[in-house]
């Protein structure tokens, strides 16, 4: 388990699957600015438990309480002859704008500078999505620019937006002390 100051970020278990699906099948809980694909429980089982890599992980956010409020990823991208590690996190439509996203990025961005030898870490969000933004700004990221015409999200072509943090602009951990 990583352990933030006001949330908990843990690998996601055959127990989460339920609640793990019911919030990627519910067009609330995505948002207006996610692919929504509908999925049977068996195919989000397949696609957490299946072939897994040890270069993408999926983690609960979790209130001190216990309470499972949204999910946090890390996954490797390969773009020709480049590894590329990308975040992507979602949250309940209560829980928003209470500051626990940035406290998973920035939780997922130590744990991924501090364990992974890797010297960049990107998310690429739509364009709209200002909230999202405002997430990575505070985390240190840097906007490196448009990326026109990511996808097709409900009902019209969307334009994303890249953003990086460098090992060399992290520094050193904000929240985890230790791994």
């Amino acid at each position: 388990m990583l352990e933030g100051k006001r949330i908990n970020l843990r690998i996601i278990e055959k127990e989460d699957l339920e609640i793990y699906n019911k919030w990627i099948n519910d067009i609330n809980f995505v948002g207006e600015f996610i692919f929504i694909r509908q999925q049977s429980l068996l195919e989000t089982e397949k696609r957490m438990f299946g072939e897994h890599s040890a270069d993408n992980a999926s983690f609960i956010m979790e209130k001190k309480d216990g309470t499972r409020i949204g999910v946090v990823l890390h996954f490797l991208s390969k773009l020709g002859f480049l590894d590329l590690v990308e975040i992507g996190y979602m949250i309940t439509p209560e829980e928003r704008g209470n500051g626990y996203c940035s406290e998973a990025v920035e939780i997922i961005v130590d744990y991924l500078f501090i364990l992974k030898d890797i010297h960049r870490i990107q998310a690429l969000i739509v364009e709209e999505n200002v909230a999202s933004q405002r997430v990575l700004e505070k985390n240190g990221f840097k906007k490196e620019g448009i990326i026109r015409n990511v996808g097709y999200i409900r009902g019209r072509d969307r334009d994303g937006v890249l953003y990086s943090i460098i090992r060399e602009d992290w520094g050193q951990p904000r929240i985890l002390t230790g791994v």
